[in-house]
């Protein structure tokens, strides 16, 4: 099988704006087949706290491959290639609204992309559900699969936020994230600092999970070692649309443990969803 995977160096730049301060350079990678037919789903992949376009491996490829339609994926501030976080700046406690508010229809507007798919990890899982929350009338996305996403703040979430910034001062953690980020300590000290912030720990989105309108599927792994499955639960009790995918046997990453049948339930879901 030859997956299309194009360079993964391709940037795009958004001016600054009455939100944004600066232009932001973004790494982004285009993804899928050749000769995808023009009623194809296109799919646009959101990472997680850590990530980057790299971070994601194959899995995309993988995916739009089997879905036969067109994949995007893009580092946000201060990850992967983009631009990075000016380490005297912290990212402000409301980060994943303003991504979603701000960043991601301006992605999407300057690469043409029209109603697509929204694929989120963690971080990427909870824009994907505030990016739903925000279009109630799903003219602006087709439907959303969030992987893994936190709605609210919980003791396990902090206590593995507290693991990892141990494993990063400590352990061969910033070694090995060193491959995939331009500034290493701009990723992960924005991420690890606004979580573990306590002014952070009544943050919470239930409100907006009453908006969700568009087809849902929740997946997480039973063992997650960064939330309970309350974070999912939640998103079917107030969307009641919402799937949900408990995996067995897999904690925070789902899609790297149990890839086939991450792909085979996400798959399934869209093409039965196709307009």
């Amino acid at each position: 099988m030859i997956l299309k995977h194009e360079p993964m160096k391709q940037f795009l730049v958004l001016p600054p704006n009455d939100v944004r301060s600066r232009a932001l350079e973004l790494e982004y990678s285009r993804l899928g087949p050749e000769n995808i037919s023009a009623d194809a789903p296109t799919i646009v992949f959101l990472h997680e706290g850590l990530g980057c376009v790299e971070l994601w491996r194959s899995f995309p490829a993988a995916l739009c491959e089997r879905l036969q339609c067109r994949g995007f994926a893009y580092s946000r501030f201060a990850y992967g290639e983009s631009t990075p976080r000016p380490h005297d700046e912290p990212f402000p406690s409301d980060y994943l609204e303003r991504e979603t508010l701000d960043v991601l229809p301006a992605v999407l507007g300057t690469l043409g992309i029209e109603r697509p798919w929204l694929i989120g990890h963690s971080d990427g899982g909870t824009i994907a559900l505030l990016a739903a929350a925000s279009d109630p009338g799903c003219a602006r996305y087709s439907g959303i699969v969030t992987i893994a996403p936190h709605y609210r703040v919980e003791e396990i979430c902090i206590a593995g936020i507290e693991r990892a910034r141990a494993a990063y001062e400590q352990g061969d953690l910033r070694k090995r994230l060193a491959k995939y980020h331009r500034d290493v300590d701009s990723a992960f000290y924005g991420w690890c600092r606004v979580w573990l912030d306590p002014a952070r720990r009544g943050w919470n989105i239930e409100t907006a999970l009453k908006k969700i309108a568009c087809p849902t599927l929740a997946i997480q792994g039973v063992q997650d070692e960064y939330a309970t499955l309350d974070q999912i639960e939640a998103i079917q009790r107030h969307a009641p649309q919402t799937e949900l995918m408990k995996i067995d046997g897999c904690g925070h990453f789902p899609f790297f443990v149990r890839t086939e049948t991450v792909i085979d339930a996400i798959a399934a879901f869209v093409q039965d969803r196709r307009q």
